[in-house]
């Protein structure tokens, strides 16, 4: 049997109200996370990812609010949760790297101060935590994400670091209170490819250390394959495929989906061509009715522009073997398209 989840969204909607009109930024969206899972949340810029992420800890920014769903974390329903009770979580028991470590970081204060800061602002009612002991476990926290020689690195201020080195400095921020759970909003972007391999085993190492269930939300499917446990699709607000990583990369079931993936080089393959995704994504305050990657699909049928597709379970694809049991069990490949991408199409 799975483990329950410990982070669940739940039809959740997110809308910015403008003058122009009402964006629906977040449009339905139900995920789950399990303890000492990666869900990866893949898609382009303006899918949805980031405001899914912020609005998991209410960070929304106005004139964004959330309109109506639940997140619902260890039973607890963080929408409707009153903000002194929020705040003891943030932080604390549900962490964020956001994606650009520069302007996340203060410049005025030292690199120890705002990794320690965390500890302070969060440490148990009553509890007895020095700023020496806090400079302390920020040096044992440092040191865990890479940091060389961190206890001599406290005083320097985030310009002395490299931009590999300040997003470490942002994931020892969110673990040094060990969350239950991670978020960590593109915590690639911008770094060479080096950069990027050494972060993505450093999260690998904290879900084993540290028992964090991450978060990881990425436009490229190529830095979720080796890491993610299982991997939701965005598009226009909505996710438009679930499934486990592998059974996804195997067997696509959404014509999206199949455009991100023949978009991402193949290593050692020179025969590949990469192709990339005609158009552009639909205005998120004028949606058709239909299916919103209409105009864009090699795929789209009539029904597809008036009518839109629900989220709904495929077949896995692939034969199951006799030793699995035959008692109901949730489904584990969802897709919201009313066509078979797998069929043949001239």
């Amino acid at each position: 049997m799975p483990l329950s989840p410990i982070l669940s969204l739940r039809d959740l909607k997110t809308h910015f109200f403008t003058r122009r009109g009402v964006a629906r930024a977040v449009d339905g969206v139900s995920l789950d996370l399990r303890p000492g899972e990666t869900l990866g949340v893949v898609g382009e810029s303006g899918s949805g990812k980031t405001v899914t992420s912020l609005s998991i800890l209410r960070l929304v920014p106005p004139p964004g609010r959330i309109v109506s769903g639940e997140i619902l974390f260890e039973g607890r329903n963080l929408a409707v949760l009153p903000e002194s009770e929020l705040r003891a979580i943030r932080g604390r028991e549900i962490s964020m790297v956001f994606q650009d470590p520069m302007s996340s970081l203060n410049p005025f204060l030292t690199i120890g101060d705002q990794v320690a800061e965390t500890l302070l602002v969060h440490r148990n009612q009553g509890e007895r935590l020095s700023r020496r002991d806090a400079l302390r476990r920020a040096a044992e926290v440092l040191g865990k994400v890479g940091i060389p020689d961190p206890a001599s690195r406290l005083d320097d201020y985030p310009h002395r670091f490299s931009g590999g080195m300040r997003q470490r400095v942002m994931i020892a921020m969110a673990l040094i209170s060990n969350p239950k759970v991670l978020i960590a909003d593109e915590p690639t972007t911008a770094l060479d490819v080096t950069i990027q391999a050494q972060v993505l085993d450093l999260f690998e190492r904290i879900k084993s250390e540290f028992h964090t269930s991450i978060l990881l939300i990425t436009h490229n499917l190529g830095i979720v394959a080796g890491i993610a446990d299982h991997v939701a699709v965005m598009y226009a607000g909505k996710v438009v495929e679930y499934a486990p990583t592998e059974e996804l990369f195997r067997n696509p079931r959404h014509p999206y989906t199949l455009a991100l993936l023949k978009a991402v080089p193949r290593p050692g393959d020179p025969n590949q061509t990469v192709a990339p995704i005609p158009g552009s994504p639909p205005d998120l305050m004028r949606l058709p009715p239909g299916c919103s990657f209409y105009d864009r699909c090699p795929f789209r049928e009539d029904r597809c522009k008036e009518e839109a597709p629900p989220l709904e379970s495929k077949e896995i694809g692939q034969p199951r073997e006799p030793k699995e049991p035959k008692e109901p069990r949730e489904p584990r490949h969802l897709a919201r398209c009313w066509v078979d991408v797998t069929e043949p199409r001239t």
